[in-house]
């Protein structure tokens, strides 16, 4: 198992080179243009085997299309990264999108770069190329940081490096691993954004958080009012004070008064009387208003 030194300053993410993660060693097969400047070469597509390392579970089928009708109008703009195996056939290392859509496509072949790398090369390759995409779903991104965690030892600045992204968004979604199974799914449909899942984890008991997520999923509530939801189960004495109180019910006698005065002084008019004793509120919305108001008042 190596450890990866990601602290290194001059090791840099793959977002900026991947040449950090895939060093140049030429292979035994390699002809002296592919050992220099690793320049891609033509490998037909029935001779590369997908990479067993891959930490994406869902592909979407519209998307592949998409990118499977650009490639047979375009070609393969960027090359896949392949390294040899002993039996003569390539094993991929990043692209696999490219590959699929090129199979799609009806291509005999596909651009591609050889590296010799070993399997952990491989696999960390693997997981950081996936983890600086968009397209993963939150649960595919919690469990490719864990796999990092684990199989890399790397803490979570230094996955935090080697990704772009920051210290606080690796913890929350290496908290995702937290959740019920059943709510994780709900997550990887879609069903849940990563928004509602880090609400729920405020919960402590599974079961709580199972019954939140459903009522979540039923009513289709937005991440605010998830918050809103889970505070208010979590804090049920603060919501209450949060919520209005109920209007007392306005005495018959009281309320006519109150609208001939709207009409006569043509503005809202409200009167709030405790046993004979209250008070008289007029609102107005403008100054001329306000002059017509004491207009009347005075008689004028």
């Amino acid at each position: 198992m190596m450890t990866i030194a990601a602290t290194d300053p001059k090791r840099r993410a793959l977002g900026k080179g991947l040449d950090s993660l895939l060093p140049r060693v030429p292979t035994p097969a390699a002809s002296p243009a592919e050992a220099d400047g690793g320049r891609p070469r033509e490998i037909p597509l029935d001779q590369i085997d997908p990479n067993p390392f891959q930490t994406r579970t869902q592909m979407n089928k519209d998307q592949l299309a998409e990118l499977a009708s650009s490639i047979t109008a375009n070609g393969v703009v960027q090359p896949v990264l392949v390294r040899p195996l002993s039996n003569g056939r390539f094993q991929l290392i990043a692209g696999e999108r490219r590959w699929r859509a090129s199979q799609q496509a009806g291509k005999t072949t596909i651009p591609a770069i050889l590296r010799q790398v070993s399997d952990e090369q491989a696999m960390e390759i693997t997981i950081v190329e996936n983890l600086q995409r968009a397209d993963l779903n939150p649960m595919e991104q919690a469990r490719a940081f864990e796999r990092l965690s684990r199989e890399f030892h790397m803490t979570q600045e230094q996955m935090a490096a080697r990704t772009g992204k920051d210290r606080a968004t690796v913890a929350n979604f290496l908290r995702l691993l937290r959740l019920p199974a059943s709510v994780q799914a709900r997550v990887e449909s879609g069903e849940l954004s990563f928004g509602h899942a880090r609400t729920l984890l405020a919960f402590e008991h599974a079961e709580d958080i199972e019954k939140a997520a459903q009522r979540i999923d039923a009513l289709s509530l937005s991440v605010r009012q998830t918050e809103n939801y889970v505070q208010g189960l979590l804090h049920p004495e603060k919501a209450a004070k949060k919520s209005p109180k109920p209007e007392t019910p306005i005495d018959p006698n009281v309320r006519e008064v109150q609208e001939q005065l709207q009409r006569a002084l043509g503005l809202k008019v409200y009167i709030e009387d405790h046993n004979g004793r209250g008070k008289v509120i007029i609102e107005y919305a403008r100054l001329e208003d306000f002059d017509t108001l004491l207009g009347q008042l005075a008689g004028e």
